[in-house]
């Protein structure tokens, strides 16, 4: 039986060799061949899920490929960092860069969002243009087909305007002119407009849209828009944040998992708390590598992998001493002490909570990302798909604007609901948290280490005085390694202030990353972001 995933996967893996390469959202003279033929094509409305295709297979390369999305957010935080080794992983001070946000307009991990993101951007304005057009002439269902893809393409706008702020808006695939720059405000409001406009009109039934953005998915990208709208507009949306919160809590659609792990596994699609995923597979939709980026070379035969990892990142050793010894999240989302050789039974490698320094660390320093689950014999791709919006994240969105909201003891109702789940098996009492913890400041021992591990006091040490900084805490455990650390650091008032590892407190500018310079020498209507 082919279950959902499959055809999901199989409409994407058809649709990808012919997806034409976008350099940049200002490159409009390039030449670009349609994913969709409309020679003899007349689909009917079981072709939509094909015909969108293009744009979702897009998601793949942007969220978890090499230096995507989820290596953008994760490496300039403090709870992931990828240390040179004795096998190399300086590559030109890149990650160094990352970890004490010393990045310039030429760092690629930034470009490469920008380019990815406006790549999914123009496969749904070429796909919305052929509609237009009649080049896909729609019977029925053209409604909802319109309004999915300028979801998604709103889904894109959203990473550049949490990541780049002030970038040009296009969605006229003819439009040969060069774009003009947007500020973050006007971006900001294209992007709440959009998803207000198609939201009524898009599925409501998630066992027929998985891996793509239905009705909820929508409200859950619109709910994390209004949880960051004091960052992006100045103005806080708190309220409207709960409301999109509560719809989908009172869809009943969506449940906590029993158990956590579940949620990352290599079956992940028969999840109940994922409302929105990024499918990825090991022969037709590729590009999950997390498992070679963090897993020493010698791990291929813990899991008897058929492809060698490389050895790279791995977590900060003071995000590690904030978990509850007891909290099952630790173990399930970090690999650590002694691995053996699924053959032998012998100990291949033992990874220890030690990180001397980004500049040189040992191969077994330092605990490896686990969460999303290695099943045996993998490949250098993994089964598992990303969960981009879960009901963990949506319960803990809620709860986050109760408590900024002087609603406290509610918040704490729901941070207490997603713990649960973590202390079931160990001590259930340790589940329970108050409003008044909630208030409290983070357990992070913030400070810039040295190379014997010591913590030292200066700028930035300390967590007692982050404002909420236990709801901080929650957030890191929650959803370590899932591609949120830097967007919650920023809304807390941590990303620029505070020292960890080798990071000392950086400029605020820093909050945004920069233009790319390429695109600046391509587009003149482009002017770089302030202090770069």
């Amino acid at each position: 039986m082919i279950t959902k995933k499959r055809i999901t996967l199989y409409m994407l893996a058809a649709t990808m060799g012919a997806t034409g390469f976008i350099s940049s959202c200002t490159d409009l003279d390039e030449e670009v061949y349609s994913e969709v033929l409309s020679t003899s094509f007349q689909p009917t409305e079981r072709d939509i899920p094909a015909i969108i295709a293009p744009v979702y297979a897009s998601f793949r390369g942007l969220m978890m490929g090499w230096q995507g999305y989820l290596d953008l957010q994760e490496e300039p935080g403090d709870a992931i960092v990828t240390p040179a080794r004795p096998n190399g992983w300086y590559d030109g001070g890149t990650y160094l860069r990352m970890h004490t946000h010393t990045w310039t307009p030429l760092q690629w991990q930034p470009r490469n969002t920008w380019l990815s993101a406006y790549r999914s951007i123009t496969t749904a304005n070429r796909i919305l243009a052929q509609i237009e057009d009649g080049e896909i002439p729609i019977e029925s269902g053209r409604e909802a087909l319109e309004a999915e893809l300028k979801a998604a393409r709103a889904f894109a706008y959203y990473l550049l305007l949490d990541n780049h702020g002030n970038v040009p808006i296009v969605t006229d695939f003819k439009d040969v002119e060069l774009p003009v720059q947007r500020t973050r405000q006007e971006v900001y409001d294209f992007v709440v407009n959009e998803l207000l406009e198609v939201i009524p009109l898009l599925s409501e039934d998630p066992s027929a849209t998985y891996g793509q953005l239905n009705k909820w998915g929508a409200k859950a990208l619109l709910a994390k828009i209004y949880l960051n709208a004091e960052v992006y507009t100045g103005t806080p949306q708190w309220d409207k944040c709960i409301e999109q919160c509560n719809d989908i809590i009172n869809s009943g659609l969506y449940m906590l998992d029993p158990i956590y792990s579940d949620v990352f596994t290599y079956t992940n699609h028969n999840s109940n708390e994922i409302i929105f995923a990024v499918p990825y597979d090991e022969i037709y939709g590729t590009g999950n590598i997390t498992h070679m980026k963090t897993l020493d070379p010698l791990s291929r035969f813990v899991y008897s992998m058929q492809a060698g990892p490389w050895g790279g990142n791995a977590a900060v050793p003071q995000f590690i001493d904030t978990y509850d010894p007891q909290d099952t999240r630790l173990t399930d989302t970090w690999i650590m002490g002694p691995q053996k050789s699924a053959t032998t039974g012998e100990v291949v490698i033992d990874y220890v909570n030690v990180l001397p320094s980004i500049a040189a660390a040992k191969s077994n320093q330092g605990y490896r990302i686990g969460k999303y689950k290695i099943k045996p014999g993998a490949t250098g791709a993994l089964d598992n798909d990303y969960p981009v919006f879960r009901y963990a994240d949506v319960l803990l969105m809620k709860a986050e604007s109760l408590l900024r909201t002087g609603r406290a003891d509610e918040a704490a109702e729901l941070v207490t609901q997603v713990r649960q789940r973590a202390f079931r098996n160990t001590d259930p009492a340790k589940a329970v948290v108050t409003g008044a913890e909630l208030m409290m400041g983070s357990t992070y021992e913030y400070g810039y280490q040295d190379e014997t591990g010591e913590i030292l006091d200066g700028p930035g040490s300390g967590g007692e005085d982050i404002q909420f900084g236990r709801m901080l805490d929650e957030l890191g455990w929650e959803f370590a390694a899932e591609a949120h650390r830097r967007q919650d650091l920023i809304r807390f008032g941590v990303y620029t202030t505070k020292a960890w590892f080798n990071h000392m407190p950086s400029e605020p500018y820093r909050i945004l990353f920069p233009i790319p310079e390429a695109e600046l020498n391509t587009n003149p209507n482009l002017k770089q972001n302030p202090g770069y």
